[in-house]
């Protein structure tokens, strides 16, 4: 008798023993069938009100034992058990931020087997729209804003979905439409605009499930009006020239062009509706008018002779084909007399466009064949 009971005590010593090197091995290596499998019904496109689920393959303990939950960035959070612990829903305080990515790490997470893990997922709200692009570009100068040529932001998707909100510095007050495909808002300021001012813009959205006025800046852009209109020009050149940097309005947007203004024998050069810069220029006498409209540099040479007045034109472009007229430096004689500066500023060529020293070379070099003059 008392060797049996010796036998049946070495032999439970021997299954309690079995029982718990198994238990710690399935504990410590087993994550089949024993182990935390998680998932998400949804990890994208979560939307800033709704909340996340997350199941598990195994009830989890929960009580004394209840896992520790960590999200990043921080946000306000709620969340509650369901289902024998098998599905963990976590509800948003004060809203999730769209177009964000939050972390979600919990810790301490033990089943019913025992299994200790802790668990790291991810997941992603509701993209806010992009502008695609927005009409003027930024840092844009010289704009008019009208009815018939409105501000124009495009958006990437619909906005049937989202609240967009406009703040203009100095303060506008806004007037907009929406085009058929909700992608596209044009819009002017409906109290006017002041010119040679420039605009700050900023663009926010929110979605429309989101009843907090918490709007996120998704866009920032500027630009600055068309200058006012001259009343008088300045009889002093150099003054002249400077109110012309300032005043004179791109005709041309894109590319480069000459802008020449015979009523106060200005030349403006520009680049991209950029002013680069202004010179005095002569232009046509009357009765040898300088003909006005708009032209092209048809060739161009650095020192051409003129059979017609037996004077050489310093760096000519030709205006017209024929050759008939043409920018140029002040005229030259074979004997290297020149026409004096004193005329710049005062009509008195045979129809030609005359500029100074210097002024004729750099206009020389930086035009190129094709590009456009505008005479008026």
């Amino acid at each position: 008798m008392k060797q049996r009971t010796a036998i049946d005590i070495f032999l439970s010593v021997i299954f309690f023993t079995t029982c718990f090197f198994v238990f710690f091995y399935i504990s410590n290596n087993c994550k089949g069938s024993f182990g935390n499998v998680f998932w998400m019904d949804k990890q994208n496109e979560i939307g800033v009100e709704d909340p996340v689920e997350i199941h598990f393959s195994n009830p989890l303990l929960l009580g004394d034992l209840e896992p520790k939950i960590e999200i990043s960035p921080s946000a306000d959070f709620d969340y509650t058990w369901s289902d024998a612990g098998r599905k963990l829903k976590i509800i948003p305080g004060e809203n999730w931020k769209a177009s964000k990515n939050y972390f979600v790490k919990i810790k301490d997470v033990k089943n019913l087997f025992l299994i200790r893990d802790s668990i790291s997922l991810s997941f992603s709200t509701i993209d806010l729209p992009k502008v695609q692009s927005f009409y003027p570009e930024k840092d844009a100068k010289n704009v008019t804003i009208d009815i018939e040529d409105p501000l124009r932001v495009v958006f990437d998707r619909s906005l049937d979905n989202f609240n967009i909100k406009f703040e203009v510095s100095p303060r506008r007050v806004i007037g907009y439409k929406l085009d058929g495909d909700k992608k596209i808002i044009h819009f002017v300021f409906k109290d006017g605009y002041e010119k040679g001012r420039k605009y700050e813009i900023k663009l926010y959205a929110k979605t429309k499930e989101d009843e907090s006025e918490k709007y996120q800046v998704i866009y920032e852009t500027n630009f600055e009006t068309e200058p006012p209109v001259i009343e008088e020009w300045s009889k002093d050149y150099e003054s002249r020239i400077s109110q012309a940097k300032k005043f004179t309005k791109a005709k041309i947007r894109e590319g480069k062009y000459i802008d020449i203004n015979l009523g106060i024998q200005i030349m403006t050069i520009f680049e991209n509706g950029e002013v680069l810069d202004s010179f005095l220029i002569s232009s046509g006498k009357r009765g040898m008018d300088t003909p006005k409209g708009q032209f092209e540099v048809s060739n161009k040479h650095p020192r051409p002779w003129s059979k017609t007045y037996g004077l050489y034109m310093p760096y000519w472009m030709a205006i017209v084909s024929s050759g008939k007229f043409g920018i140029h430096e002040l005229p030259e004689w074979p004997g290297g007399y020149k026409e004096g500066q004193n005329h710049l500023g005062t009509p008195v060529s045979h129809g030609c466009v005359r500029l100074g020293i210097g002024a004729a070379k750099k206009v020389y070099d930086w035009a190129d064949i094709g590009t456009p003059i505008i005479i008026y």
